[in-house]
């Protein structure tokens, strides 16, 4: 009875260390995007935290990189996201920015540590939303080349990190291709891109690029959890979810694109 007495305190204790630990990451994130105008610190402090990667026999080092992948996306994409936030200034932006580190902090506590497969495909679609997001904030001035590369490894990354859920004998051939449709996404959106402004939030805005993305992707997990369900794609199973995905992406370069146009054009 004493010794369960001892583990539970133990267990009570290192839950403890966890939150504050990560809760410390989250609030020291934020305190050098305040203080330092250059992004790098903060992505040198993100690398530092993923120390486990490379704490294991350096033939293992690609193998822990994927599996962590979606995680290094999320913490870097809302480094960015925290800069982008800081430009709308004044009061705003530092709200904006502690929303910012307090969702930080739910994806590190809440979100990140599951293994249910449901919330493992949450996890992928937030790292691909947020990417995605984080990506066209700060690549308005990058070459086309670097932008496309970006979005392979997104794809590449979330579809990865969804089979992983999945007993898939072909993850790494399903993720690249699934990594060189989201790429031709982002060479789309390169050239043509739209974003929309967020009601009450200025600094951050919206690209198609990301809604676009997550709708697909949606679908696409759909119709592949069917297909391993039931050994064949069930239209039972994936109508709905198609039908829901293509017609957010039809009124967005339908309506949304037009909208934007004639305002350009004026």
């Amino acid at each position: 009875m004493e010794l369960l007495r001892v583990v539970k305190h133990r267990s009570l204790v290192s839950e403890l260390v966890y939150v504050l630990l990560n809760v410390g990451l989250a609030v020291t994130i934020l305190l050098v995007v305040w203080a330092v105008e250059s992004p790098l610190p903060a992505f040198i402090l993100i690398l530092l935290s993923k120390w486990r990667i490379f704490a294991v026999r350096p033939r293992y080092w690609l193998a822990h990189v994927q599996a962590n992948l979606v995680d290094l996306i999320v913490s870097i994409s809302l480094v960015v996201l925290l800069y982008s936030a800081g430009s709308a200034g004044g009061e705003q932006g530092v709200m904006l920015q502690v929303a910012i580190a307090v969702l930080y902090v739910i994806w590190l506590l809440a979100l990140k540590p599951r293994s249910k497969r449901s919330f493992v495909v949450a996890q992928a679609g937030v790292a691909l939303f947020v990417g995605t997001m984080a990506l066209f904030s700060a690549a308005y001035e990058w070459p086309s080349s670097a932008v496309v590369v970006a979005m392979w490894l997104l794809g590449y990354a979330a579809a990865r990190h969804v089979l992983s859920a999945y007993s898939e004998t072909s993850a790494t051939f399903l993720s690249l291709a699934w990594g060189f449709v989201i790429a031709q996404i982002g060479w789309i959106s390169y050239h043509w891109a739209i974003a929309y402004s967020l009601p009450l939030i200025e600094g951050i805005r919206l690209p198609q690029a990301s809604i676009i993305v997550i709708a697909l992707s949606f679908a696409a997990e759909r119709v592949y959890a069917s297909y391993a369900k039931h050994g064949s794609v069930k239209a039972a199973d994936i109508l709905l979810p198609v039908l829901l995905s293509v017609s957010v992406i039809a009124i967005l370069v339908l309506f949304f694109n037009a909208e934007h146009l004639s305002v350009s054009s004026v």
